[in-house]
């Protein structure tokens, strides 16, 4: 699954599976298998962003975490720059750790607020033995963490403060400085905007724009916001209970989107017209979201989906090409608009459309 580019591979995900048990701990509690992620494969290329989408329980965060190793897959392979990292040595999976880091969604707990800045930042340096531990090393560290600090558009004296002196944007700024100290090629963002307030979070994707010009980074944006990703991602991954149900390049994905639940997101998205926004009927899906430990049969989005028959609950769709090879949907009766949507018979239980 992959754009159309001259640019190598950097990660690739093969059938990647990961499935958690819970429960059986007591007599009666009975053991349940949690299908977090279900069967995904995608490639990212150097210099790209990938933007990875879906509601809150989709699996998004877990899929991240799988590409960074930081679980290990129940079955599929995660591929950097062709190793699988999930059966590497211990000491060559240190040194893929340097090219791979990431940046969580909530920038003060992710920050040990009983260490100062510059400790935040050098630890990293120092684990991997770029700069030593001792006194005669300070110096350097201070300097290596000031110019750090500085990328990112803080002071070199920040260092010396407490993550709970910082405000919410100058604390993810510490966190994207610590993620850049081993000068990765790969960024995984968690959510990495989404607790900020809104004028904070274009700065910090002005940064990591500018970032990634400068470094050539590769980034893996996750996100519940589309939004977002329509000014970050080359191509986007939209997830549902595990799976990627449509992929496209994020212009493509936002003029024609053929997964119904894509259009339900999209047109969550607002628009800058005043009049547009209060004139514009919305897709407005019934019911939560199926728990992962209870998937539907066939098409697990059947249940809530404004267009779905009889054969979407008995076999689940392939993801295919859906009007050419860069847009891949996984759909029984692809729509091509919000319209065919918003004519369906929104009197079912699945889905209604409202106008605001």
């Amino acid at each position: 699954m992959t754009m159309t580019d001259d640019a190598p591979p950097l990660l690739e995900v093969r059938g990647l599976r990961k499935v958690f048990h819970t429960g059986g701990g007591l007599a009666n509690q009975a053991r349940r298998d949690v299908h977090a992620v279900n069967g995904v494969d995608l490639t990212v290329r150097q210099g790209q962003t990938l933007g990875i989408a879906g509601e809150s329980g989709c699996g998004k965060s877990t899929l991240a975490r799988l590409m960074l190793g930081l679980y290990p897959p129940t079955s599929g392979e995660v591929l950097f720059e062709g190793k699988d990292i999930a059966r590497l040595p211990r000491r060559e999976l240190l040194g893929v750790r340097r090219d791979m880091q990431i940046v969580f969604q909530d920038p003060y707990s992710s920050l040990d607020p009983r260490m100062r800045v510059r400790e935040i930042v050098a630890e990293a340096l120092v684990t991997h033995g770029l700069v030593g531990r001792g006194r005669r090393s300070l110096r350097m560290r201070r300097e290596r963490v000031g110019e750090l600090l500085e990328s990112v558009g803080l002071a070199a004296s920040d260092q010396d403060r407490f993550p709970r002196e910082l405000s919410g944007g100058q604390r993810q700024r510490v966190g994207i400085a610590r993620a850049l100290a081993l000068d990765p090629k790969l960024l995984v963002l968690d959510e990495p905007v989404s607790a900020l307030d809104v004028s904070i979070q274009a700065q910090v994707i002005n940064l990591l724009t500018r970032m990634q010009r400068e470094r050539g980074l590769t980034y893996v944006f996750v996100t519940h916001d589309l939004s977002v990703l329509q000014h970050v991602a080359d191509c986007v991954a939209v997830m549902y209970l595990g799976r990627v149900v449509e992929y496209a390049g994020t212009e493509e994905l936002f003029r024609q989107a053929r997964h119904p639940y894509t259009q339900s997101l999209l047109s969550a998205v607002p628009i800058p017209d005043p009049a547009l926004e209060r004139s514009r009927r919305r897709i407005v899906l019934q019911g939560d979201l199926p728990s992962p430990d209870n998937l539907p049969s066939g098409c697990s989005f059947h249940t809530r989906c404004p267009v779905a028959r009889e054969l979407c609950s008995a076999q689940t769709p392939d993801l295919e090409e859906q009007g050419g090879p860069d847009h891949l949907a996984a759909c029984h009766f692809p729509v091509r608009s919000a319209e065919d949507l918003l004519a369906a018979d929104v009197g079912t239980p699945q889905a209604v459309a409202t106008t605001d």
